[in-house]
């Protein structure tokens, strides 16, 4: 019954979305602090993340400052990144320095990294020291590192402690994160020599030493390590949280499964807007932001399309003869561009979460190679009967089953051939290969088409 009842909320809550964020906006619009308060003061950080990000980018600093102390800060981990900088820019220093103490470090850091210098420094000088130098810390590593990601707060204890010191540390000490669930072993250096997850150290006797109940063979991983490499290392050993350790094995931070998560959406979003050839594109960019971010790999597009329309001129001459060419060749050039397509997405992917290297990829390729063929002979036995039917030539209908197969083979070839290259040399396949996969296929499908077209028909 309560499942039920929270999908019924779940629901409602969708349901009146929009009304709820015009009421909002009209409240605004009043300037009705207290109404606002009351329209959104019981929802969960999540859903009043959406409400912001629902609405005109200046009622989005109105709405902050009408909640004032009433805003939860953890709202500004749950927006989408482009809205959190701009919030970042809008807001006053002094609120972010507030915002900065509520939040944990990885968030906090991420609210403030795009700043100007002199902002950033301010901000940081409001902090407590040990807060400040917990995120100047997360600061200090690159983008897109487990260093970025992580934690700073976590328990480490020593290993001759017993249990019940831990437990009692543990209840004495107001300094501890707010959720945690293992506790990490060191030495005197700081180095990682285990782990105790909680439910162990619960169930085990007070004058056990934690020495004797810790895992030895946790996986750490290093603060520099790339954050898609974290991913596929949190699937493949199916953590929960990881120490993450500087070069001399000191214990720096934890990275947590929910950190991970977002990850693995950012990476899949990132993939899918590079295949598309939009970027790191987001919809509360700016028109101008938006058009920078796809115009080039149109002008590429371009490019490769007149490439293709070179080919159809050669044969202007096959055309004028026989118009029922002009026809079908778009049929030619779609059906090779969507098999294109297909192979190119699974090696984009496959690519990415390291399924596909030097050891499998002529196996690989060969698989593609004959899956292409098969997917050929398939639709050129349909297209050859479609087109006899339409056009009663069997002889046409020879012709295009024939390019048909050619340009599946080469879609197959490619889609896969291309992403494999690009990647040998370092470049990302995800944004350039459908271009180029697209050129490969019309070049191909016109070619055979309309060169099979001149030599058996006129």
């Amino acid at each position: 019954m309560a499942d039920e009842r929270e999908n019924d909320q779940e629901h409602i809550d969708e349901a009146e979305n929009t009304t709820l964020v015009h009421a909002v906006s009209d409240a605004l619009g009043r300037r009705d602090s207290e109404d606002v308060r009351k329209l959104v003061g019981d929802l969960r950080a999540p859903d009043l993340a959406e409400v912001i990000e629902l609405l005109a980018p200046d009622e989005r600093v109105e709405l902050i400052q009408a909640l004032g102390s009433s805003f939860n800060y953890e709202v500004l981990s749950e927006i989408d990144e482009t809205v959190r900088d701009q919030l970042s820019e809008a807001l006053p220093n002094d609120l972010l320095a507030k915002a900065v103490t509520e939040l944990e470090t990885d968030d906090a850091a991420y609210l403030i990294e795009n700043l100007e210098e002199s902002d950033k420094q301010e901000i940081l000088a409001q902090l407590a020291s040990e807060d400040r130098e917990a995120i100047e810390r997360n600061l200090e590593y690159p983008e897109e590192t487990a260093g970025r990601l992580m934690q700073s707060e976590f328990v480490a204890v020593p290993p001759f402690w017993t249990v019940g010191h831990v437990i009692d540390h543990m209840r004495e000490t107001e300094e501890l994160p707010e959720h945690f669930s293992e506790i990490f072993v060191v030495d005197p250096s700081f180095r990682v020599l285990g782990s105790v997850d909680l439910s162990r150290l619960l169930r085990t006797k007070r004058d056990i030493k934690v020495s004797a109940i810790m895992d030895t063979e946790r996986h750490m991983v290093l603060a520099t390590e790339d954050q898609e490499e974290l991913a596929r290392q949190f699937k493949r050993y199916d953590l929960m949280s990881a120490p993450v350790v500087d070069a001399h094995n000191r214990l720096v931070g934890v990275v947590t499964v929910d950190d991970v998560v977002e990850i693995i959406q950012d990476e899949a979003e990132e993939d899918m807007k590079a295949l598309a050839g939009v970027g790191d594109e987001s919809l509360a960019d700016s028109v101008l932001a938006t058009v920078r971010s796809r115009v080039p790999w149109l002008i590429v597009n371009l490019g490769t399309a007149i490439l293709a329309s070179f080919v159809i001129q050669a044969f202007d001459a096959t055309i004028q003869q026989m118009v029922a060419l002009a026809v079908l060749m778009p049929i030619v050039a779609s059906v090779g561009g969507n098999a294109g397509t297909q192979t190119m997405t699974v090696t984009v992917r496959a690519l990415a979460t390291n399924k596909l290297g030097r050891v499998n990829s002529p196996r690989v390729i060969s698989r593609e190679a004959v899956v292409g063929l098969l997917n050929g002979l398939v639709l050129s036995s349909v297209i050859a009967l479609v087109v006899f039917i339409w056009f009663g030539s069997g002889k046409l209908g020879a012709v295009i089953a024939a390019a048909m197969i050619c340009n599946s083979l080469a879609a197959g070839l490619g889609g896969i051939l291309v992403p494999l290259t690009m990647d040998r040399y370092g470049l990302d396949p995800a944004p350039a290969s459908g271009v180029f996969v697209t050129m490969i296929t019309d070049i191909v499908g016109f070619f055979s088409f309309l060169g099979l077209a001149s030599i058996w028909l006129l």
